[in-house]
Parts: C-alpha cells; sequence; structure tokens
C-alpha cells in the first residue's frame, strides 16, 4: 500500500489544518482551525474559520479569520495570531443557531475591517 505524505517542511495537507490549535500573543489557546475557505479560482487560502468557546458542544462560536492574520509555529505545532481571546469578544461571528453567508459582501467586510492591517504578523513578536 502506498502512503501520501500529509506535510512536508513546507506544505500541509488540508485534513491537516482542521483541527489545529490557535494561540494568541500571550501564549494561551483560543480555539481550533475548523475549516479553511479557498478561493475556487486561484486556490488561495483566504480564510479561516476558528471554533472558540463553549462547553460540551453548547454555546460554541465560529470566527472567520482571514489566512494572512495566522502565522504557523513550528515550536508549539500550532498557528498563532495578533489578537488574544478577549479580543475576539467583538469580532465578527456566527454560532451553531445562526448561519454565515461568504456571498454577502457585507461579512467579507466586516472580517477584513475587524482584523485588517493592524493585527499583522509583526504582532506575533
Amino acid at each position: 500500500m502506498v502512503s501520501e505524505a500529509r506535510e512536508t517542511s513546507t506544505l500541509i495537507g488540508s485534513d491537516k489544518v482542521e483541527g489545529t490549535g490557535v494561540y494568541g500573543p500571550d501564549h494561551q489557546k483560543i480555539g481550533e482551525i475548523e475549516r479553511v475557505m479557498i478561493e475556487k479560482t486561484t486556490g488561495r487560502v483566504s480564510y479561516a474559520v476558528l471554533g472558540f468557546g463553549g462547553f460540551l458542544g453548547i454555546g460554541h462560536d465560529h470566527y472567520p479569520l482571514p489566512w494572512d492574520s495566522l502565522k504557523y509555529d513550528t515550536a508549539i505545532g500550532g498557528y498563532r495570531m495578533g489578537v488574544t481571546a478577549d479580543h475576539l469578544e467583538n469580532a465578527p461571528k456566527y454560532t451553531e443557531e445562526s448561519s454565515w453567508n461568504w456571498d454577502e459582501p457585507s461579512r467579507i467586510k466586516s472580517v477584513d475591517n475587524y482584523y485588517g492591517p493592524r493585527i499583522t504578523h509583526s504582532a506575533f513578536g
């Protein structure tokens, strides 16, 4: 049986990204990547959806993040972002009971505006 590498030194399979931890600049785990959103025509990953909060699946929120707001940290085996869990309080999100329409320009704009240029890789230290 042939085995396929799902991760190399520079590439990672989408199935390995899902479930990977996300940490803030304070080194505290914020949540996990639930999925990535890929542009159909370019193949570029544009957004990740972060799962955060709740207990036993109740009250669990979903936060769309610009992919560029995340940086993989090999030391922790997870992604870092330049915001803390507290910063997510006012971030665009949706719950299990609501929906998120990726085709709605105002939704995408709200995410891009919230994280914008102030959340850069320089915030990772």
